[in-house]
């Protein structure tokens, strides 16, 4: 997990980067929308094997999630569907790298990092529901070791290494594939927990 500090640090420097946007009336849905396109470009990249590529996009994509956050921080405060929208997009991006994983390992017929790479989307769509669903009922629910900076972190610099070295990406992977798990259950079990304690 990020450190609170870096994570702290990390949005002050970037909403003092988006507060010329903000003064140009940029809308946060808009860098939103243009993230979400570059995870898109990002998972054609990984499939066609041209990691280098992918990985930049990745990492680029990922800090304009950052920005579109820090950017209705710094201007109107955001809007109700402008996180709903945010936190769509995110889970569908993560959803289409991981799409990429899984192209780029079937057209190699390496089954059991296909297998891995479900298992990782599966894990880090189950991370995001539990929370959406704790608070949902009224529960805190920010549990867990590998949530969506780590993840996207952690995929981006293994996709860095070239192809020859496609070891470090599969044990990139099935790192990821067990810990969104493991963080899922952690988020079960402090659920359960928290309820636990309101009926006493």
């Amino acid at each position: 997990m990020i450190h609170p500090g870096v994570r702290a640090w990390a949005q002050t420097a970037m909403e003092a980067l988006v507060r010329p946007l903000a003064r140009l009336g940029v809308q946060p849905n808009t860098v939103t929308t243009v993230g979400f396109l570059l995870s898109l470009v990002a998972a054609a990249a990984v499939w066609q094997g041209a990691w280098p590529w992918g990985a930049i996009l990745v990492l680029v994509a990922s800090a304009f999630d950052m920005l579109d956050g820090a950017l209705a921080r710094v201007s109107d405060g955001g809007t109700t569907f402008g996180a709903f929208f945010d936190s769509t997009l995110d889970r569908l991006a993560e959803a289409a790298v991981c799409f990429g994983l899984i192209g780029y390992f079937l057209g190699r017929q390496d089954d059991l990092t296909v297998l891995a790479a479900v298992l990782m989307l599966i894990g880090s769509q189950m991370v995001s529901y539990t929370r959406a669903r704790a608070e949902g009922l009224d529960l805190s629910c920010t549990v867990g070791w590998f949530q969506r900076p780590e993840r996207v972190i952690a995929l981006g610099v293994a996709l860095l290494f070239p192809v020859e070295m496609v070891i470090v990406l599969k044990i990139v992977i099935w790192l990821l594939a067990v810990l969104t798990l493991f963080t899922t259950a952690q988020r079960v079990f402090h659920v359960w927990h928290q309820s636990r304690q309101e009926e006493e």
